[in-house]
Order: C-alpha cells, then structure tokens, then sequence
C-alpha cells in the first residue's frame, strides 16, 4: 500500500540549497500531496522518509536548483538535442515532472539561484539568465557572459559555483593534474618545484556576481592548494564558504616502495574545508591521512607516508574515506525534515572508481551533523540504493550515482544522478 505524503504551513522564507538560493511564502492553505514510489524509488532511507523519480533518463545531470515553484533547472554534463540546460514543470502536482524544455549549448557543471537570476557555468565560462517573478528564465537564447576564458585542460574541468550574500560569485577550478608531478602520473616521478599550475587553477577563485565578461585578471584567487572541488555550498550560519575537495589518486601506483595497495585504496581522505579568503588547503604538497589525523607530506615532495607537511596550511573541518567522489554539499535549512537536519550538510558521493582490491565505495547521500556552524559528531549514510545491488557497488558499476543536490520550497530534498539521467525526490512525512 502506498503511503500519501501531505505537507502544509510552511516556511515563510529562506532555503539554501545545495547549489541554488531560494525563498519561498506559504500560507495555512498551502499544501502539497504526492505519492512516493512503491519501492521509494530503489532508495534505502531512514524510517519516515519517502522518495520517487521526479524525472529520468535526462542524460548526464550534474548540479541543479530548485525554483520557488518547485520547478528544477538540471546542469547537463553533455548537451542532449543541443541543450545544456533542461527546465522542468510539474504541470499536476504529482511529483513527476512532465513538462521539459531545454536550452544553453553548452556541457557543464555548475547551477545556481540568487538575486533573480540562474547562473550556470560550462567548462570554461560562468553564465546567467535573467528571471522572471516565477522564476523563469526570461531570454534563455541571450544570457550574460560573467566570466570567460578558464583554464580547461580535460582534468577536473568542471566549473561549480556558488553565491554569497555580498554579490560574489566563486568558482572552481580544478588542477589540471593529479599531483603536479614533473610528468604526469608517472611512476617515481617527483612534484615540479612551485607547482605552476596554481597560478591559474587548483583553487577556488572570486569574481563579482553582476559584472560582465570578467576573466582571471578581474577576479581574485580566493583559496589554493585545492585538487578539485566539486562541491560546494555557503553556509549561513557562519556566513562561510564551504566546500569538498576529491583527494589525489594513486600512491601505490606512483611509489609503490612506500606504500601498499591497501594503503592506496583508502587514502587519503576526502575532505570537507572551511575557507576563508587567502586559505591555503596543501595541495599537492600534503594530503590527508584520515586515521593518522595529520596533513601527510606528498612522496612527490620527499613525503614517506608519515612526515608532516610544512606549515600554512588548513586542517580539513571534516574527512571522509578516500576516493568516494564528493560531488554536492547542501546545507539544509528547510521545515520539513525533523530537526536534527536542521543546518546540517547532506553530500552527495558520486562513487569511486580506484579502490581496488578493496572493494569500490560512495554511491549514496550521506548526513553530517553541524553544531553553531561546524560539523558535529559522526557522518551517517542518509540515502544509499543508488547503485542498485551491493555487487554494483563493490565493482564500481553503478546504475545511479549521485552528482546534485537542492533543496525544494517546501523542504523536500532533490538529489540528481549524472548515470542514467534520474531526478530523486525524498520527502519526510510529518505525523
């Protein structure tokens, strides 16, 4: 039997959403209704918890927003028919989305919902649209080029973004490497001395939100020493950037003498940072050893697996098992869920491929408590069943892996798959 989920009286305002901003009035006569799917859409939840595909095989989803409305924009890794960017319109309040409509020629990562208009980043540029009292993109053929020319070498290239609250938009940009090693990925290769490449990339760097056709000599390089950062999210409570940068890959593989293939697969950690402008996260000088609790110094700088790294640089606020891909952070601030969630951070870990012979990991949604603006207690697994069996996950070859995370009007939670194209709504019930 299928359960009803009814939601009234909501927030009068305010939701942050994993990567999009938005506000939303309700009144006591407000109210949504929905079926979940049967099986919650393959979901394992906690108890309480619903879900149901919202939308599926949209192609390779990566970041989206939620509109007031509850309308999703959805960030395609691949342009579908031409389209970059698909709108989607629950026309019968069901929860399914069944109205679709694409534009933006362009592949990409990033999304986001502030101020009035939708930014949306491709590879090497930051765009945004202009919206209309609902939402909705007003020209979606002419949007603004706000910054263009980013480095893109193929490696980390996806450009996320976020907003704050003081007109600044910051944005990823991914080291074009694994290690900054003097040949790329090369067995007993050493770091290249000052690493160049976080002149331009490495790092998360600051451009303003509304002035157009910025490049890297408008903007300021706001944190270094940054692999790859996906995910990331401002927090309100501590009106803070948050992010979650994808740890380096292969310390048996490039030497092999000082570490073991067990070792490899699980280290170093993936990190959760705090930063603040000028921070300096140690890549990729350092790593972090999640059990040692210290900022090991890379082989490829003299490092051997316990010798700490120099100064300077910034303890992670949390750390995670290596290789998991965090690919979303989202601070929850909705009414929905109980309140335990309540400025607390879900991730979204798009899964590892590098593990073995240990077995692959991530493919879920996890929680991680916050306290007064810092995370607080121990991570939990939130949503899992992604992958679709316990076989899939061990191998890698998941069905689902999730990539995005919003947050809706009225609280509920949308996470986005990058595998076959899924949409995931969860919901709570309130009794």
């Amino acid at each position: 039997m299928k359960t009803k989920f009814i939601f009234s009286s909501f927030l009068p305002l305010i939701a942050v959403a994993g990567l999009a901003w938005y506000g939303a009035k309700y009144n006591s006569s407000t109210s949504i209704a929905f079926t979940p799917d049967a099986d919650n859409a393959g979901l394992k939840l906690p108890d309480g918890f619903g879900a149901l595909k919202a939308a599926d095989n949209l192609g390779r989803a990566r970041h989206i927003a939620v509109t007031q409305s509850g309308d999703v924009y959805v960030k395609l890794n691949r342009a579908v028919n031409g389209n970059g960017i698909l709108f989607l319109h629950d026309g019968n309040g069901d929860g399914k989305m069944d109205d679709t409509q694409g534009f933006g020629n362009y592949p990409g990562t990033g999304m986001y919902i502030k101020n009035g208009y939708l930014y949306a980043s491709s590879n090497n540029d930051v765009y945004r649209y202009k919206l209309d009292a609902n939402q909705k993109v007003v020209n979606p053929a002419e949007p603004e080029h706000i910054v263009t020319g980013l480095i893109n070498r193929r490696q980390h290239e996806s450009k996320s973004v976020v907003l704050d609250n003081d007109g600044n938009i910051y944005v990823n940009i991914g080291a074009y490497s694994n290690s900054c090693q003097e040949q790329e990925r090369t067995k007993g290769s050493m770091g290249r001395k000052g690493c160049p490449i976080l002149d331009s990339a490495g790092g998360i760097w600051q451009f303003k939100a509304d002035k157009l056709n910025q490049t890297y000599g408008s903007g300021t390089r706001y944190a270094t020493g940054l692999r790859n950062v996906v995910g990331l999210d401002w927090n309100q409570q501590n009106n803070q950037l948050f992010v979650m940068q994808h740890g380096r890959d292969q310390l048996h593989d490039l030497f092999p003498d000082l570490y073991t293939v067990q070792q490899s697969a699980i280290y170093p950690a993936e990190c959760m940072y705090a930063l603040k402008k000028g921070d300096n996260a140690g890549w990729p000088y350092i790593y972090y050893d999640q059990d040692q609790h210290k900022k090991i110094l890379a082989p490829e700088y003299g490092g051997d697996g316990k010798k700490e790294g120099p100064s300077g640089i910034i303890d992670p606020a949390a750390a995670y098992p290596g290789h998991m891909a965090p690919n979303a952070i989202l601070f929850y601030t909705g009414n929905m869920f109980p309140e335990r969630y309540k400025n607390g951070a879900f991730i979204a870990f798009h899964g590892s491929w590098n593990r073995a012979p240990e077995p692959q990991a991530g493919f879920f949604v996890v929680f991680q408590p916050f306290k007064d603006g810092k995370p607080f207690g121990k991570w939990e697994v939130f949503a899992d069943g992604f992958a679709g069996s316990e076989a899939n996950v061990v191998s890698g070859r998941a069905e689902h892996r999730p990539s995005g995370l919003a947050q809706g009007p009225d609280g509920s939670l949308y996470v986005s798959d990058d595998n076959k194209g899924t949409i995931y709504r969860i919901v709570y019930n309130r009794k």
